[in-house]
């Protein structure tokens, strides 16, 4: 049986704009950019990578730490997990959208 109307064109997928970071106060150019042209999904799971760095080092910390501190610390890394935990959950809607794209 035919389909009377047509699938809807697939989105282009989003990708990262040129971004550069790693300003220094000794007045020289930046150190790092990020790359225009890497695909959203691909970004993500970096920046999840970087997150759970993030995570592990400042837990890691934590032993080390004077702890009237241990609270600034905490925060820190409560922060950390919440923004990984968005960036799962963008990871797993983008997945979810390409697997009902290749199912219909």
């Amino acid at each position: 049986m035919k389909k009377i109307v047509p699938d809807p064109p697939l989105q282009a997928s989003t990708t990262t704009a040129q971004s550069i970071f790693g300003c220094c106060p000794a007045g020289h150019s930046p150190l790092f950019s990020v790359c225009s042209g890497i695909a959203a999904h691909d970004a993500l799971v970096h920046a999840s990578l970087y997150l759970s760095c993030a995570y592990d080092t400042g837990a890691k910390a934590l032993d080390d730490i004077h702890p009237d501190s241990k609270n600034f610390l905490w925060s820190t890394l409560h922060s950390v997990e919440m923004a990984k935990g968005l960036v799962e959950a963008l990871l797993e809607g983008i997945e979810e959208q390409a697997m009902d794209q290749m199912n219909s």
